[in-house]
């Protein structure tokens, strides 16, 4: 990420494919204001809290565990299905503490590893490298996992001492690879995961943008045994300058002196030596958004969510108006989210994209970076959640440019 930022640096005027952050044409300070307003309200007129105590829960240290739990439970209920005790939420300094917080948990000794299905989103390997926590990776398959290869993963760290924790996953419009988990392979993971005894680490920062058609279930809505751990995050669908993530930690778990509680609250006496607490007026912020839109960022990210599926479609039509079928380019075909996977018959290496960025005017992000596999070496990601429409196409036509030359 700190390479990308730099070539961004020293090509200002480049087009960036790289950016995986969300569209900022909709921002406006005055929105934060009345957000504020809003949830300020909420605490006064709905809650009965005296002008007083409202501030302080704006203004002092807050509960470690968050102040906006209980929305964050609505909201789940009214855009997954979700019903979870808000107990069970922890607000986290966005979904990076929430992964670190869970993997620290999780690790007991140098014998605990995580799995994770390849390729997966680099902020899951920079924690488990924290904690000093074996990544062991998975194939991702036509559906979105390749449970075989899952089962055997799982076997053969097994054989090698290793005590396989949990599996890291995103199955919707997944970063980098932009596939998603069919429902059946879903139904299917969870009962390998009983089965095997393994937690399942579901992150779902991108399960909102859908590009069409009904958005699948969420892995944690359909969870009857409570095997799914679920990372949520609102700097996609709430504002990503409020680093407000989530995670919910409803499995019951039994603690040193013999007692059983939530693992919500392991995970937050854990916090509570990392970051004390996440920001009350962070947290503030995204209240008065889900209390304006009645709980539901579904609602509140309508425009996001066209602009998305438009810049989805153009860059698709591109990429095929480029690179007719049955040639040497080819890329998969997500049905949402910002993030898609482009094929290439020559290395596509942090060398090409300099030469992108300096005679060719754009940027996108090397998949070596994401995994170690033979394939990552000629693969590149693509992202328009950043770009207007006319850009995206702008872009592609540039990047065409580079895979042409390149291919000649």
């Amino acid at each position: 990420m700190n390479f990308l930022n730099e070539i961004a640096g020293r090509h200002p005027d480049a087009i960036s494919l790289a950016a995986g952050r969300p569209s900022e044409e909709y921002f406006a300070i005055e929105d934060v204001h009345r957000y504020l307003r809003r949830f300020e309200r909420h605490l006064t007129e709905e809650q009965g809290l005296t002008a007083e105590q409202a501030a302080r829960t704006f203004l002092q240290y807050g509960r470690t565990k968050g102040v906006i739990h209980e929305l964050v439970a609505r909201n789940l209920a009214v855009d997954e299905g979700i019903t979870v005790d808000p107990a069970s939420v922890v607000v986290t300094v966005g979904c990076q503490e929430a992964m670190f917080l869970v993997l620290r948990a999780l690790r007991g000794d140098e014998r605990d590893a995580v799995l994770a299905v390849a390729p997966t989103y680099v902020g899951l390997t920079g924690a488990a490298r924290l904690v000093d926590m074996p990544v062991r990776t998975v194939r991702s398959g036509p559906g979105g996992v390749d449970l075989d290869d899952l089962a055997a993963v799982l076997r053969q760290a097994r054989a090698d001492g290793l005590r396989p924790r949990a599996c890291y996953l995103l199955p919707d419009h997944s970063n980098p690879s932009g596939l998603s988990l069919d429902l059946a392979t879903r139904h299917a993971l969870l009962d390998l995961a009983e089965r095997e005894d393994l937690l399942l680490l579901e992150d779902n920062p991108y399960g909102l943008f859908t590009a069409g058609g009904e958005r699948p279930p969420t892995l944690k809505a359909l969870d009857t045994r409570g095997r799914v751990v679920y990372l949520g995050s609102y700097a996609k669908t709430g504002l990503p300058g409020a680093r407000i993530g989530f995670v919910v930690a409803d499995q019951e778990v039994h603690t040193p002196d013999g007692a059983t509680g939530l693992f919500a609250d392991e995970l937050a006496k854990l916090k509570s030596m990392v970051t004390v607490n996440t920001s009350p007026i962070a947290q503030a912020v995204i209240a008065g958004k889900l209390l304006e839109h009645e709980g539901s960022l579904v609602r509140a990210n309508e425009r996001e969510t066209a602009r998305y599926r438009e810049n989805l479609q153009r860059l698709l039509a591109a990429l095929a108006a480029h690179f007719p079928p049955g040639g040497p380019v080819t890329w998969n075909t997500p049905t949402g989210g910002f993030f898609l996977v482009v094929t290439v018959p020559f290395e596509a290496d942090d060398a090409l994209l300099e030469t992108s960025a300096q005679d060719y005017g754009v940027l996108w992000t090397p998949m070596r970076h994401f995994h170690d596999a033979p394939e990552a070496a000629n693969q590149l990601r693509l992202s328009v959640s950043a770009l207007t429409p006319d850009q995206v196409g702008d872009g592609v036509r540039r990047l065409a440019r580079l895979l042409t030359d390149r291919l000649a």
